[in-house]
């Protein structure tokens, strides 16, 4: 009898360790799975904001003549989100193009960029937007000649500036052109969106804007300084 009850409870013994480690084992498996949900959740957040965040567009504002001939140049760029073309520099509000092409105001023709900072940067802008301008002609651009048409970026900050400055700067220095840059470097005052039919004009009537841009000498011009149509 007294073997038997050992023995009892021997048993008992171990099938109380068993039941003991199963539930181990099952509590593991529950925290592993825990930790994998949290581990795809922190793994989701960090990817969401770059892929849908509103917050992460920049824009910027460059002058360089007739606006209808900068346009497509950074509409093609990848990064670029939308193009507007417009009016910056004057003062005067609400400005029709009848108005800054009287030359009685300070505005100049220009285009305004809603672009990613992740996939193209404002110094890239900057090398897009040397090539579609004549960087040593004061007065105008091409054969577009009058204040509204001279070429000048314009900095929303002091960042901005500097990388302007210094793209500048390399341009000088890069052997392309024998006489000095004159492209001014503004602070940015506000933009005023340009009427309907200006907008995308390469795309509204493309035989008229092929006609004016190579009859304006820009496409040569390119052509003669960058090997090729930018």
């Amino acid at each position: 009898m007294a073997v038997a009850l050992v023995t009892g409870k021997r048993k008992r013994g171990v099938f109380r360790n068993a039941s003991s480690t199963r539930l181990s084992k099952i509590d593991n498996m529950k925290f592993v799975h825990l930790l994998i949900g949290v581990c795809l959740v922190v793994m989701i957040a960090d990817l969401s904001p770059a892929q849908s965040s509103p917050g992460t567009t920049k824009t910027a504002v460059f002058a360089g003549g007739c606006f209808w001939c900068i346009q497509p140049a950074f509409d093609k760029a990848p990064g670029v989100i939308k193009t507007t073309v417009g009016y910056c520099g004057g003062t005067e509000p609400n400005p029709t193009y009848e108005l800054v092409g009287s030359e009685k105001t300070n505005y100049r023709e220009s285009i305004q960029i809603v672009y990613d900072p992740a996939r193209i940067s404002y110094e890239q802008l900057l090398d897009i937007y040397w090539k579609q301008i004549d960087p040593t002609q004061a007065d105008g651009q091409f054969t577009d000649i009058g204040p509204n048409y001279r070429a000048a970026i314009f900095y929303g900050n002091d960042e901005e500036k500097k990388m302007a400055e210094l793209s500048k700067e390399k341009l000088g220095y890069s052997g392309k052109f024998k006489k000095p840059i004159v492209t001014e470097i503004l602070p940015a005052m506000k933009f005023y969106s340009a009427e309907d039919y200006h907008q995308k004009y390469y795309q509204q009537n493309p035989e008229h804007f092929e006609a004016f841009e190579h009859g304006s000498g820009r496409v040569s011009f390119q052509k003669k300084t960058w090997g090729e149509k930018p």
